[in-house]
């Protein structure tokens, strides 16, 4: 039982990346999903999270506009868009997933937590 993220990468500023996270073992039906970050010096912070039904979903407002959470039919795996990335967007970025929505947004403990993928921004 795994959660992997993917597809991070060196993107320059005002480009996209796609970052995948993707269950092994289980099914992400029951499960709350978050995204979150750490950048070098600075503490782990959720950037988005989603419902297990997909019908709400939570954004920290350096990424409103420009990024975009969303779950596939598969029930495996969820996706983090990122448009117009800025250099204040790198960092590694975690997949996290919980039973509890807010778990997942207030800092609550976390059931399952993915490998980070490196996201750098040039400028």
């Amino acid at each position: 039982v795994q959660l992997q993220a993917s597809g991070g990468g060196l993107v320059q500023a005002g480009g996209s990346l796609r970052l995948s996270c993707a269950a092994s073992g289980f099914t992400l039906d029951y499960y709350a999903v978050g995204w979150f970050r750490q950048a070098p010096g600075k503490e782990r912070e959720e950037v988005s999270a989603i419902t297990s039904n997909g019908r709400s979903t939570h954004y920290i407002d350096s990424v409103k506009g420009r990024f975009t959470i969303s779950r596939d039919n598969d029930k495996i795996t969820v996706y983090l868009q990122m448009n117009n990335l800025k250099p204040e967007d790198t960092a590694v970025y975690f997949c996290a997933a919980d039973p509890y929505y807010s778990d997942l947004l207030y800092g609550g403990p976390v059931e399952l937590w993915g490998q980070g993928t490196l996201v750098t921004v040039s400028s």
